[in-house]
């Protein structure tokens, strides 16, 4: 037992970040020398729910109580002391979607989550109206496709709230995010870090137009950039997230921010010409740009960085869910004959011979689609694996497909970036769960992007240690000491990562690959279509 950092957490110095992911809520503490000490985690999964992705509000508080839990037990278990208070939280959760309260904060409708794709009407239309793309899964794009639709919770919305700014009110009593999530509910105009007024204008000549009479300013978040206090922890507040009573209040909060902020810090990605790739159920490259884009894309989304600089970002619905599908057969055919492989085991050892394959996967392709792909025009997914009768079908082949598969909706937005564009990368950072193999994700994200990529020790904690980092900036930072400064000077120094280069051959079958998965989208309609 490390007796200087349990006296550290004793004096309530400890900082901590939790963030709500797709599959798993986390939480990370971390240390003065801002390294994990401890952690703990949750497992959860979306529902299906009249067509609808969703978490109920019980699945929140349940999941948010029982991370938390964990993270007191491994801290009880390492350093044998109990948590009363704290020197900052953070909490984050996966950008976008749709929370609506009415005026006695009851949340109207079932949280619409990232994944859905029902908003296809709204997104073009707002983009029209903007001039400024406003993907499905934006806050506002749910709010104007439910104005459209006319539906009758309309109305009663006063609040307008992403999942980590709603989590970031119950715990504050304050209707405050990060400028990064807010990026995800409304354009943000850059010069002042806060919502553009003259899109909120339109916005709300259009509403009228449409038969409703709103002050959006009144229902979105107010905005708080990195390094501000977005409210302090209540009475109420500690008590929902620790339920043994020991927390106390008043432990300052940063603004809430979504994965896509979380995993720049994360990865020491947050200055201009550094982008980083989040893969794990959905993925998302996103590139920290010197200026604005010569034009408006449908397949790139602009946020922002938790300081407010201009990033370009390709986001993808599919990532990881159809290869995990596949490492579960796998799973289960070992049960079937006793033999005793753990899931890690399986993975390692499935996604190395994966690197044995054929460059171009052997004639293999296959679509990873369990939700629809904006990018490449589809609003419903079905998971679709082809060959033909003269495919070299083996395992490696097979596995490297599957793999190919979850970042070839990627490389399709990205390559608009860096090919179209001709944007500059000094660094990309791979970060999440397809990184964790050595030799695999990482080589094939740079054959797919023809690009070096890096990725960090500390990068298999993720978003939750990213937030935690920033609750730390809140607290720590010197005089006008930036994030990129903080992050450099206090964080990361002088680790830079394990980097690989492109191998051509690799390069070479990606996009031989990519011509056969872009002529077969038409097998994937046709699954759309038939297979219901």
């Amino acid at each position: 037992m490390d007796k200087n950092l349990k006296a550290y957490i004793e004096s309530g110095k400890a900082v901590l970040g939790i963030e709500f992911g797709s599959t798993r809520i986390k939480a990370v503490l971390i240390g003065p020398d801002n390294e994990p000490i401890a952690s703990g985690s949750h497992t959860w999964e979306n529902q299906l729910v009249d067509h609808i992705w969703t978490y109920s509000l019980d699945s929140i508080w349940s999941g948010l109580q029982d991370c938390y839990s964990n993270m007191l037990e491994d801290v009880k278990n390492k350093y044998n002391c109990d948590i009363k208070s704290l020197g900052a939280i953070g909490f984050s959760a996966m950008m976008h979607g749709y929370m609506a309260f009415d005026e006695n904060d009851t949340l109207l409708v079932p949280f619409r989550t990232w994944r859905n794709t029902i908003t296809e009407q709204a997104s073009e239309e707002l983009t029209e109206l903007f001039n400024y793309h406003i993907p499905q899964r934006w806050s506002i794009a749910h709010l104007y496709q439910a104005m459209l639709n006319r539906e009758e919770h309309v109305e009663k919305v006063k609040t307008l709230m992403t999942l980590a700014g709603y989590i970031n009110w119950q715990m504050t009593g304050k209707k405050v995010i990060g400028v990064g999530e807010a990026s995800g509910m409304f354009p943000i105009d850059i010069n002042t870090h806060d919502y553009n007024e003259k899109m909120i204008s339109q916005f709300e000549k259009k509403a009228k137009e449409t038969g409703y009479d709103i002050s959006l300013r009144k229902m979105l978040p107010n905005v708080a950039v990195a390094g501000e206090i977005a409210g302090k922890l209540t009475d109420e507040g500690a008590k929902r997230l620790d339920v043994t009573g020991n927390l106390q209040p008043g432990i300052p909060i940063a603004p809430a921010e979504g994965d896509a902020g979380t995993g720049m810090v994360a990865t020491n990605s947050v200055r201009p010409r550094t982008g980083n790739v989040s893969a794990g159920t959905s993925v998302f490259g996103m590139v920290v740009l010197e200026k604005e884009l010569s034009k408006v894309y449908d397949e790139i989304d602009l946020v922002t960085t938790p300081s407010g600089d201009l990033v370009a970002m390709a986001h993808c619905n599919n990532c990881t869910s159809d290869l995990n599908a596949w490492i579960n057969i796998f799973k289960e055919f070992t049960e079937l004959f006793d033999v005793d492989i753990t899931i890690d085991d399986l993975y390692s050892k499935l996604y190395k011979n994966a690197m044995k394959g054929d460059a171009d996967c052997g004639n293999l392709v296959a679509y990873n689609y369990f939700s629809g792909e904006h990018i490449t025009g589809f609003e419903e997914g079905r998971p679709v694996f082809v060959r033909t009768p003269e495919s070299k079908f083996n395992l490696a082949n097979f596995m490297r497909t599957n793999l190919y598969a979850s970042l070839s909706v990627l490389k399709t937005g990205l390559d608009i970036l860096l090919k179209k564009e001709g944007v500059k990368l000094d660094k990309i950072y791979g970060h999440g769960g397809l990184f964790k193999t050595k030799g695999v994700g990482q080589n094939i994200l740079a054959a797919a992007l023809d690009t070096p990529v890096s990725v960090m020790e500390t990068a298999g904690e993720g978003g939750a240690w990213g937030m935690a980092l920033l609750a730390s900036y809140m607290i720590n930072k010197k005089d006008n000491q930036s994030l990129a400064d903080y992050l450099q000077d206090e964080v990361y120094k002088s680790e830079t990562g394990y980097e690989v280069s492109p191998e051509k051959n690799d390069v070479d079958g990606f996009n031989i690959y990519i011509e056969r998965y872009t002529k077969g989208l038409e097998i994937e309609r046709a699954a759309v279509e038939t297979l219901v």
